[in-house]
């Protein structure tokens, strides 16, 4: 099965303003199955974006390795999508023409672009906003819109960098339950960073705490699916798992 591998990688750099090398990221093994979504968590500064930036490949290891389906990852590559907190939409381009960027650039003819662009459209409830332009959508939409753009590349790892921190709780509870709808239907790898435990659990099948750039715990999620905030945020066994995750977070 394939699968990415954290084999023991390290980050460290210099801060100009404490005038020392600082370590963010210290001696992380992880591994991610195949279609499996895994939260991340931790306090502030305990090295989850910059995790993540070196799986996207955007900052190089300074010590071991990440493999991805056993190939080295040594910068960007279209088989790891991202999702940013912020849209990151192109303002001047269409519903539309933001979701078919990723295909056309990989060089697919203009109408195999358009038929995947509508289809995950179709699949976020984004049809009708497909001729509209992001300034016209709420920020929900466009955080949806943000989302589908990855999934159209058809990354192998789609990588989510706190992507619903910028919405208000209603909108986000919305853009969590359609988000584990779509992973459910198309299954691909998702690692999600948050500051939120609740969101971490609701989504994921695993829980990853970070610690001072250290892996504190991993946690399993046997919640059934599908989920909903209805019949989970009253569930016995999730405000179990939350307490459980929030107390390790305020221990880190």
């Amino acid at each position: 099965m394939k699968s990415l591998s954290l084999c023991n990688i390290s980050k460290t750099y210099f801060d100009p303003y404490a005038g020392a090398h600082v370590t963010a990221v210290h001696d992380v093994s992880l591994t991610v199955r195949q279609g499996e979504f895994v939260s991340i968590v931790g306090p502030s500064g305990c090295g989850k974006t910059t995790l993540l930036n070196m799986i996207a490949g955007f900052i190089p290891v300074s010590a071991g390795e990440i493999l991805l389906d056993g190939r080295a990852v040594n910068g960007p590559g279209r088989e790891r999508g991202v999702v940013f907190q912020s849209f990151a939409l192109f303002p001047w381009k269409t519903v539309l023409e933001n979701v078919a960027f990723g295909p056309k650039m990989c060089g697919m003819a203009g109408t195999e672009c358009n038929r995947i662009a509508r289809e995950y459209l179709d699949l976020a409830g984004l049809s009708h906003a497909a001729d509209r332009y992001p300034n016209e959508l709420s920020g929900g939409m466009q955080q949806r819109v943000g989302v589908v753009r990855a999934l159209a590349n058809n990354p192998e790892v789609l990588l989510m960098d706190e992507p619903f921190a910028s919405v208000d709780a209603q909108t986000r509870m919305t853009l969590q339950e359609e988000l584990t709808r779509i992973w459910q239907e198309r299954k691909p790898t998702v690692i999600f960073i948050t500051h939120d435990v609740g969101e971490a659990i609701f989504l994921a099948e695993r829980v990853v705490v970070l610690s001072k750039g250290r892996v504190l715990r991993e946690i399993d999620v046997p919640l059934p699916r599908p989920r909903s905030w209805d019949t989970l945020i009253d569930d016995g066994a999730f405000k179990a798992l939350s307490a459980t995750v929030l107390q390790l977070v305020r221990e880190a």
